[in-house]
């Protein structure tokens, strides 16, 4: 870690100046400076000083931040084809997340396999062709650039309804797919 490069950047993020900071600490601007340059190193009680005055503390300042995926691109979703049925899990692990998005596409006259009710919510946007979507023993029509959103707390499936391919964008949560 490079920690006067990392103190330089919390000193700038809260808009102080060298002198600043070493004025709230009882420090000299010189030392600040040679501190950020690494010419010199703290003691635990000087640094802990200098990371009060900056609104943080040792266990923040020494907290390694693990960089979160943000953006997944097509060759990372998982494809799988199952009897009419072509899923695309779009977010790799996103069982461990709170929701899952499936971009899924289904044959002429296909319906996904029956969901058993279960704890949370589902959302979907309909891309292409017309789909019905079974919740018990109701259906609900839903066409391309429509949306439909239920509670998962009854038996549910989705019908392709259309001529040629449906594709919809779905997405439960908690994760169940």
């Amino acid at each position: 870690m490079d920690l006067g490069k990392k103190i330089r950047q919390m000193r700038n993020q809260k808009g102080l100046t060298q002198e600043e900071l070493a004025d709230r600490c009882e420090l000299t601007k010189g030392y600040i400076s040679q501190l950020e340059n690494n010419l010199n190193s703290p003691s635990i009680a000087t640094l802990t000083d200098i990371l009060s005055a900056l609104g943080s503390n040792l266990a923040e300042f020494f907290q390694e931040e693990t960089e979160e995926k943000i953006v997944f691109s097509k060759n990372e979703f998982i494809e799988k084809d199952s009897d009419g049925v072509l899923w695309n899990w779009l977010i790799p692990n996103a069982q461990k997340n709170m929701m899952e998005p499936v971009l899924v596409e289904l044959a002429e006259g296909i319906e996904t396999a029956g969901d058993i009710p279960h704890e949370g919510e589902e959302f979907g946007y309909v891309l292409e062709g017309k789909i019905a979507i079974i919740l018990g023993n109701k259906h609900y029509l839903c066409k391309k650039g429509e949306a439909f959103y239920y509670p998962a707390n009854k038996p549910h499936s989705i019908l392709n309804k259309g001529k040629g391919k449906a594709k919809f964008l779905w997405i439960s949560t908690p994760p169940n797919f």
